[in-house]
Formats: structure tokens, C-alpha cells, sequence
């Protein structure tokens, strides 16, 4: 019976480029096919929420906008 796992967890990379993972598993002794996806941690205050204060503005309407969006909304 064929058993796999997926496993998380993190590491760090020495000055020397080399990644070295240390993972304990249930699996027998043997060969093990072993499939690795880096991504670099991004530190959680470099992840700032994006400011929209600048894209907010106010539009001066002339009319009645509900009799706009109904005129809008028959013409499809």
C-alpha cells in the first residue's frame, strides 16, 4: 500500500543558497519521492491594505438618478 503525505512547514535558507529541512515523518525507511515549492515569507507589516481614500470623490448629479437607471436598464 502506497501511502503519502503533504507536509508543511518552514525553513531558512543559509548565505550559502542551500535549504536544509530537517522533517520528521511516518513513512518506512527507504527512497521517497519528494516534491518542494519555495516561496519566500512575506513579513506580516510589509502587507499593507491599499488605500482607495484617494479614489473616493463625490459627483455632483443633476437629475433624478433612479429615472436614469431605469432609462439605463431599458435599453438593454
Amino acid at each position: 500500500m502506497e501511502t503519502m503525505q503533504t507536509l508543511s512547514t518552514h525553513g531558512r535558507v543559509a548565505a550559502s543558497g542551500h535549504l536544509y529541512l530537517d522533517v520528521a515523518t511516518q513513512l518506512p525507511a527507504g527512497e521517497v519521492d519528494v516534491v518542494l515549492v519555495l516561496m519566500p515569507r512575506i513579513p506580516a507589516a510589509s502587507l499593507s491594505k491599499p488605500g482607495f481614500g484617494d479614489l473616493a470623490g463625490r459627483l455632483n448629479w443633476q437629475g433624478d438618478a433612479v429615472a436614469e437607471q431605469r432609462r439605463q436598464r431599458n435599453e438593454w
